[in-house]
């Protein structure tokens, strides 16, 4: 099977998972709403998630699956199977110490890490020590997720790519029966989903279990810490923390300049950006994941020819399925959030701010996903310092762009703030990209992203007239069974419509999305 055909059947699955947990990410964030609204204690607990998530993505999957999977990739093709599987297993006991003191450095240190991050709360006492509480509780996530990343990694470059994706999906639910069944045992409620979260790490991480011992793995046998791969992973970590680190420092810039504006401000921004996470997830994360070990494999065989076509194939299937979404979430943006959250606590002006900051975000999918697909070709070429320049630039940008905008649109100028920088991202990355490894088919790539944007246009302008003629524009004015229905028939047009002119301005793409769509119907059959 060619590299484009691996790296389409597996984006097709981590995208597969994706969407099913994001679906349940979204009846989570629902039961959230309705439970808690956009509450002092949601802003508590959001902050108090961050923070291990925020660890997550630094040292977990930010840095360590991205320093990992070139390195063994290497490993399995040059010195095969066994070799490679005894610098795993160093490499998870090793990580297994590490994440045990970091998990017990920050329960001890809570209050400062909350000081941190959400300075506004000190104004609040009550408030402050919740997210300290909170903290304390859900910081024991970072030890099991980080280990579900370093899982991700072995299993992604031997090639499965099912059990880490649909990982998240246990979280999920995890939160939301801890919800329902906890709620009125704690005092205040929302304590009940700071257990979830502790809970859906251990369900992640046993999930994984029986997957890599079914692919040799051991890790769990006693020898020693050290071998020569983690050295080397090591090595590439450094920069490549640095890199994730100074991506971090947007959420917590973010979380900072959010908890001084109105109340709710933090909780708007974390629904947008819930939204915004859908698309980008099932298209834009699950392609990149998918492309990372193909990137490396072909980097380790010294490939460039293949490796520029593989990074251009991902490019125009990148852009191909982000700008439409793009389009149909600006126009439909208010329907939307008002049909999956506005009940319960989350009311009519939680809806309309949320929607704001959602058509400020998705502005800058497109920019996000290709930053991704771009940083996976320099880490599989296991250059980790370009990504740590370009994000230190794009840090600059969001600080000064987030003070401009934020005084005007409030919590929107935030969101604005990081689509223009990650849209400056994209740019300086790719320039980067092209001087170490030369041409990489730009006129392709642009001939295919500008047949995208017409047939999205197409599809915007279709979508909006089909919006007005059902009356949902105003969600304010549709009933809930209207809103439902009507929403669910614009999606069902615009994909038609986008599709319709798809055929015909980017057939390639077309048929290659086709493809897929059809060989997933026939396994099924």
């Amino acid at each position: 099977m060619s590299e484009r055909a691996q790296m389409t059947k597996a984006a097709g699955v981590v995208g597969g998972a994706t969407a099913l947990s994001r679906v349940l990410g979204y009846v989570r964030d629902a039961v959230m709403a309705y439970f808690f609204g956009t509450s002092v204690n949601l802003d508590a607990f959001l902050v108090a998630f961050r923070i291990p998530n925020l660890l997550r993505r630094l040292f977990a999957e930010g840095s360590l699956t991205i320093a990992f999977v070139p390195v063994f990739s290497e490993y399995l093709e040059k010195k095969g199977h066994e070799e490679a599987m005894r610098m795993a297993g160093a490499a998870f006991r090793l990580l297994l110490v590490i994440l045990a003191g970091l998990t017990v450095l920050g329960v001890i240190f809570a209050p400062q890490v909350v000081m941190v991050l959400a300075p506004g709360f000190a104004k609040n006492p009550d408030q402050f020590a919740l997210t300290v509480t909170l903290t304390r509780i859900t910081f024991p996530y970072i030890f099991f997720i980080g280990l579900v990343a370093l899982c991700m990694g072995i299993l992604n470059s031997l090639r499965h790519f099912a059990a880490p994706a649909l990982a998240p999906i246990f979280l999920n639910l995890a939160m939301i029966g801890s919800v329902y069944w906890l709620f009125s045992m704690f005092q205040p409620p929302v304590i009940s989903l700071a257990l979830g979260v502790v809970l859906g790490g251990v369900l992640q991480l046993l999930l994984q279990v029986p997957f890599m011992h079914k692919r040799g793995f051991r890790g769990w046998i006693k020898g020693p810490l050290t071998h020569p791969g983690i050295k080397r992973v090591a090595v590439l970590m450094g920069p490549a923390i640095l890199g994730a680190g100074v991506y971090q420092i947007y959420i917590i810039i973010g979380t900072i300049l959010a908890s001084l504006l109105p109340e709710g401000s933090v909780s708007y921004l974390y629904y947008a950006d819930r939204l915004t996470q859908l698309p980008l997830g099932i298209f834009g994360i699950a392609l990149a994941t998918a492309a990372l070990p193909s990137f490396s494999r072909q980097a380790a065989n010294k490939d460039m020819d293949g490796l520029k076509d593989s990074f251009g194939y991902a490019m125009r299937i990148i852009m191909f399925v982000n700008l439409p979404a793009t389009v149909g979430l600006v126009v439909l943006a208010h329907p939307i959030v008002s049909l999956l959250f506005q009940r319960g606590a989350f009311g009519a002006e939680a809806t309309l701010y949320t929607a704001q900051a959602l058509i400020y975000f998705v502005l800058g999918l497109c920019a996000i996903s290709g930053s991704r697909i771009v940083v996976s070709v320099l880490y599989a070429l296991q250059d980790t310092v370009t990504p740590v320049r370009v994000a230190i630039l794009s840090l600059i940008a969001y600080l000064a762009f987030a003070m401009a905008f934020m005084g005007p649109l409030l919590h929107g100028g935030l969101a604005l703030a990081a689509t223009l920088s990650s849209a400056l991202s994209l740019g300086l990355l790719t320039y980067h990209l092209r001087r170490k490894i030369g041409r990489l088919g730009g006129r392709k790539i642009l001939k295919s992203v500008g047949g995208s944007f017409v047939s999205s246009l197409g599809m915007g302008i279709g979508v909006y007239v089909c919006a007005l003629f059902i009356g949902i524009r105003n969600p304010v004015q549709a009933d809930s069974v209207r809103l439902a229905w009507g929403t669910l028939a614009c999606i069902g047009a615009g994909i038609a419509i986008y599709m319709g002119f798809a055929r015909f301005l980017c057939p390639k793409e077309f048929q290659a999305l086709m493809g897929l769509i059809g060989k997933r119907v026939r396994r099924h059959e």
